[in-house]
């Protein structure tokens, strides 16, 4: 393997003159990217900045994103994304937990938050150090298994952990997105999800084969399917949710994917039968990965030709891990038999940063324990039941809360589901489930207790059905189960 900067510099070298990355501001060749990108390396390089130093990247979508990711990768140095939908509390956290040598980014994100490191702001002071050091160019000697990024967990159980991922994590997350995608030299690649996680480890798949990138800073449904034809994108990654607002837009028109070749689905689960209704409305562009920011992307891979007929499965394990499934005594068990899913190999990160306990907790022998309970069948292919801790434990019964929301699911006018576990005197543990209508068809906690009695033991029955307008989500549209518990203690004062 090499590094990144390495490959975007032979991409360059073959297709000089195709558009590299283009946003709703600008366009600019592989010749012209790559000449900015060296001589933002050596801006940084000329403020004395060395290898391993931290970068943080506060910005929305945009194409300078992508550009400072090959200025770190050549300058040796360390991204720290930042996730611009943060809370400006969340970002300082980051911050001065990685130990920022500089932060660049757009001024009204950064003006929100106390920092005491340098900033250089996006905009003309930005396009003036630009050109000020075209033609300058610098490297430092980077290895496969130097550190290019810290980025950060969703801290959903507290306050987010940085995780390293080396060139080699990155570069074989987009090997094995290339091959699940089916990525090839023609293909243009979109983004609208953040490009600090997700659409990110889609955008160092265009390093192998000089493809264009299209940046775009909002989704909205309708217009976002109006931009995916207009620019005849062929790939692009979008989180579960994005998916399914997609589908169920009223305006929906299928037409508008005619140049998709595969959505890249990963970020958390999906319902079988909102992923039958994409497939039927959309046709089978769809493809599923899942692994964690602590294994991008890849530790399962589905095709877009197999998805259909295993729509409850992630797949089998990707190119560059092995896989285990063990029980609380680290034992592997049998096929068919639910476990917690252990990874190991080069799409692993190498630890926490400054988190020797969580590392050590995480890390065992080399292997990523990943606190999701699965199951694999004979063919291999592995099937996520619940994350460990959100199991709910009900008279000395594990109740996955996922089985529950797969059955809520199947009603024709249910947008969303949470299932989640609260405590109750007799039991221990109740289930208690929260709905979201989607509006095409009346939803009534009735109408939902009758299709879990059709489709449910009686002992995984909520005990409560809340019908709502929403459910709360993190800036990564995963649904906050923590958030949920307290409205429910809230409501049942």
């Amino acid at each position: 393997m090499e590094n990144l900067g390495q490959l975007a510099i032979k991409s360059a070298d073959a297709y000089p003159e195709k558009i590299a990355v283009k946003d709703e501001r600008r366009s600019f060749t592989y010749k012209e990217f790559i000449a900015r990108s060296k001589a933002l390396a050596a801006y940084l390089n000329s403020r004395g900045l060395k290898k391993g130093d931290r970068i943080g990247i506060l910005m929305s979508n945009r194409l300078e994103h992508i550009e400072l990711d090959i200025a770190v990768a050549l300058a040796g140095l360390v991204k720290v994304p930042l996730n611009y939908r943060l809370h400006p509390k969340e970002h300082k956290f980051m911050i001065d937990d990685a130990e920022l040598s500089i932060l660049i980014g757009e001024q009204g994100l950064i003006d929100a938050i106390e920092v005491n490191v340098p900033v250089l702001y996006i905009g003309e002071g930005y396009e003036e150090i630009v050109a000020k050091f075209l033609g300058r160019t610098f490297s430092e000697e980077v290895g496969e298994d130097d550190l290019f990024a810290i980025m950060y967990t969703s801290g959903t159980t507290g306050n987010p952990k940085g995780v390293m991922l080396s060139h080699r994590n990155i570069i074989a997350g987009a090997l094995s997105l290339a091959q699940v995608c089916e990525v090839d030299y023609e293909d243009i690649i979109g983004h609208v999800a953040p490009l600090t996680h997700g659409a990110n480890f889609l955008s160092h798949v265009a390093w192998l084969y000089g493809s264009t990138q299209m940046v775009y800073n909002k989704f909205e449904p309708e217009e976002f399917l109006d931009h995916l034809a207009e620019d005849k994108v062929s790939v692009l990654f979008l989180v579960p949710t994005m998916v399914n607002l997609m589908i169920q837009h009223p305006n929906f028109d299928a037409s508008k994917l005619a140049a998709v070749k595969s959505i890249n689905m990963a970020g958390s689960p999906i319902a079988a039968s909102k992923l039958q209704e994409a497939i039927d409305k959309a046709g089978t562009i769809f493809v599923e990965t899942y692994g964690q920011v602590e294994a991008p992307m890849c530790i399962t891979m589905m095709p877009r030709n197999e998805i259909q007929h295993r729509l409850d499965s992630c797949g089998r394990i990707g190119m560059f891990v092995d896989v285990k499934i063990v029980d609380g005594e680290n034992q592997e068990v049998a096929h068919g038999e639910v476990g917690e899913i252990i990874a190991k190999g080069s799409l692993v990160m190498k630890g926490y940063w400054n988190n020797e306990k969580a590392t050590s907790e995480t890390l065992q022998d080399g292997w990523l324990y990943t606190g999701d309970l699965g199951r694999r069948d004979e063919k291999g292919y592995v099937y996520i039941v619940d994350r460990k801790k959100d199991v709910i434990i009900s008279g000395g019964v594990n109740i996955y809360p996922r089985e529950v929301e797969e059955v809520l699911n199947l009603h024709k006018g249910v947008k969303e589901t949470c299932v989640i576990g609260v405590s109750d005197d007799k039991w221990g543990e109740c289930v208690v489930a929260f709905v979201v209508p989607n509006g095409k068809k009346e939803v009534t906690v009735e109408s939902l207790i009758a299709l879990c009695k059709e489709n449910l033991a009686s002992f995984k029955k909520p005990k409560e059905i809340f019908i709502v307008e929403e459910l709360p989500k993190s800036s990564y549209g995963k649904i906050l189960k923590r958030e949920m518990k307290q409205r429910h203690v809230e409501v049942t004062k």
